[in-house]
């Protein structure tokens, strides 16, 4: 872990008590999302400390890529630098977001969140279609894992007709695209089985 990295959190009691129990799944508008955590007064905080402090919540975007059929699901393999997740499936592409996401002092936490969640996209894929629709669906989180207990995903769909277009970097590792209704014979991370629920028709 970088020990300069800071990330993008918030204190969990500042949050409403739904979004941090043991398990929340939200269904959301994005506008609701924005004014909750611009609210609840975020910040910036070096990820060795936050990773260790449950009082606060790591915002994390958690992109989900789905033919706009629904019948297919992009998922992949863990093997990137979150060791504690390593070889569970995963539905979610994204990452910390961190002070290069605020452009500058009069960035709104949309301005950042959404720069933070399409750096992620550009870092973890070589190539994507650009006008490909991308949603808001709500929020997942959980205090059963180590890792969830110490971050909220943010979750997006984008929808596509052309799934062959996006090509995976190396860290989406085993990076397929599956029928949807066989998501539940993998392995997968605790936060996918989560977000399931958000994309469920």
């Amino acid at each position: 872990m970088n020990k300069k990295e800071k990330v993008l959190c918030i204190h969990r009691d500042r949050l409403p008590p739904s979004w941090v129990e043991t398990t929340s799944i939200i269904p959301l508008n994005l506008s609701i999302f924005i004014e909750e955590c611009t609210r609840s007064n975020f910040k910036f905080i070096h990820r060795w400390e936050a990773e260790k402090d449950s009082s606060l919540k790591q915002i994390i975007p958690y992109i989900i890529l789905q033919t706009t059929d629904l019948n297919q699901t992009a998922v992949y393999n863990r093997q990137g630098s979150e060791k504690r997740l390593h070889n569970l499936w995963s539905l979610g592409i994204g990452g910390h977001i961190n002070p290069v996401d605020q452009k500058n002092k009069q960035a709104s936490f949309k301005d950042i969140l959404i720069s933070g969640m399409k750096r992620e996209l550009d870092e973890e894929l070589m190539t994507r279609p650009n006008l490909d629709k991308i949603n808001f669906l709500g929020i997942i989180s959980e205090d059963i894992t180590n890792v969830g207990s110490v971050h909220l995903g943010a979750v997006f769909r984008i929808f596509t007709q052309n799934p062959s277009s996006y090509l995976p970097g190396p860290e989406l590792f085993k990076f397929q695209w599956i029928k949807t209704k066989n998501l539940c014979q993998l392995n997968m991370e605790l936060w996918s089985q989560l977000a399931q629920v958000l994309i469920s028709p």
